[in-house]
């Protein structure tokens, strides 16, 4: 598998059946489960990391997957679900000094369901920003998608 296509499929998990979008977002959210133990610090410098590889690879690597696989917005390129899940992971709070040890498990599973339901959905405006230009289309309706988990996700920790 050549790097480009392991850049667009998140390691090949786009190309997962059923669901490739749904394969793509969880790596972040294990990942912000799992490193929470170690900090705020570490959750927040991955989830960044995370969203500017998945960025980059989406405005990009736009125009080589859209040949590649004939479609301008194909399935398996799920590098967006990467930026848009760790967004909304990153803007999440992740000190868990003195909180229930199961909470950064459980919080990144709100944010993980919250994120699907609005990435499958599309509600308005994010439904139509897949009008953007080349990967732009792509990218944001994603990252709105993550803006609108990250709420989910702070509204159900202020009601608990």
């Amino acid at each position: 598998m050549n790097g480009r296509l392991l850049l667009a499929t998140a390691g090949g998990l786009g190309l997962l059946r059923p669901a490739p979008g749904t394969w793509g977002s969880l790596p972040p959210a294990l990942l912000a489960a799992g490193l929470a133990s170690l900090g705020e610090y570490a959750v927040v410098g991955v989830m960044a990391a995370l969203l500017v590889g998945g960025t980059a690879s989406s405005i990009l690597l736009a125009p080589w997957y859209a040949s590649y696989f004939g479609r301008t917005d194909p399935g398996e390129v799920v590098c967006d679900e990467v930026a848009g899940m760790s967004l909304a992971l990153l803007l999440m709070p992740w000190a868990v000094d003195g909180a229930d040890p199961w909470w950064p498990l459980a919080q990144s599973g709100i944010v993980f369901l919250a994120f699907r339901v609005f990435d499958i959905t599309k509600p308005p405006p994010i439904g139509a920003s897949q009008r953007l230009p080349r990967g732009w289309g792509v990218l944001v309706d994603d990252l709105l998608a993550g803006l609108a988990a990250a709420g989910v996700g702070w509204l159900v920790l202020l009601l608990t």
